[in-house]
């Protein structure tokens, strides 16, 4: 098991893979891309490039894991894809419920299949829900996630292609924001991060900012107005957050 690149989690867990483009923040799509490079590859798992695929022998890779991780489910596709069989959504969660030491972490841009589904699936306190906005034309993402009784509620508001204010964020419980990466990114303005920060200020959430992103990640760095944020959910008392 390789540590993931992702900040916010430990390591990827990938019973599907694929996927296909549903919103604007899905035009530059890394995992598209890297499905590509790993098909050119000969990676056997990745035969049907980015094409929706489940990987039905990879559902037991929880639970040879023994120490407790941060997953992060699906890096790679989307579990509540209008094309996934809810069979394998059930066995997912059935793997997840059976391994209470791991935390999972799912995300989605199909909130509408999510609150269809979510009243079907249990909930154990090890599985944090999210959905991503990236803008706000997709703010109504946030009202079907709120109604889903996961432990930890999340957003990832990765690539942040505009500004969002005035979000509703009751029974919200972690934000992620980062900029968009690689030769085709969208710009972020700082004024569009300080902004989440100041909402997330205001309703005690832990703020998270991965990145600036852009052509090269690395040198634009994640500093804030100098500052790294890097809160997470339970790890920080609600009156202990920092800003």
């Amino acid at each position: 098991m390789k540590p993931s690149k992702i900040e916010w989690t430990e390591t990827t867990w990938n019973p599907s893979t694929g996927c296909t483009k549903i919103s604007t923040g899905c035009a530059n799509c890394y995992a598209e891309t890297m499905s590509r490079r790993l098909k050119a590859m000969g990676m056997e798992k990745y035969r049907n490039g980015f094409n929706l695929t489940c990987h039905y022998s990879d559902l037991e890779l929880p639970y040879s894991w023994k120490k407790p991780r941060m997953i992060f489910v699906n890096s790679m596709s989307d579990l509540f894809h209008e094309e996934m069989p809810f069979d394998f959504i059930k066995a997912v969660f059935n793997v997840m419920n059976n391994c209470p030491h791991h935390t999972f972490q799912i995300l989605t841009k199909r909130a509408d299949i999510l609150e269809r589904y979510y009243t079907l699936l249990n909930w154990t306190t090890n599985i944090w829900m999210g959905v991503t906005v990236e803008n706000s034309h997709v703010t109504y993402r946030i009202d079907s996630l709120r109604k889903v009784p996961a432990f930890i509620k999340f957003l990832s508001i990765e690539p942040m292609i505009s500004a969002i204010p005035e979000m509703n964020l009751f029974d919200i419980d972690w934000i992620i924001v980062g900029g968009e990466s690689g030769p085709k990114s969208r710009p972020i303005k700082e004024e569009w991060v300080i902004d989440i920060k100041n909402q997330c200020q205001e309703n005690q959430i832990p703020f998270f900012f991965k990145q600036w992103g852009g052509k090269n990640k690395k040198a634009s760095g994640k500093l804030l107005q100098g500052k790294k944020y890097c809160q997470m959910p339970n790890l920080l008392q609600v009156d202990s957050l920092s800003f």
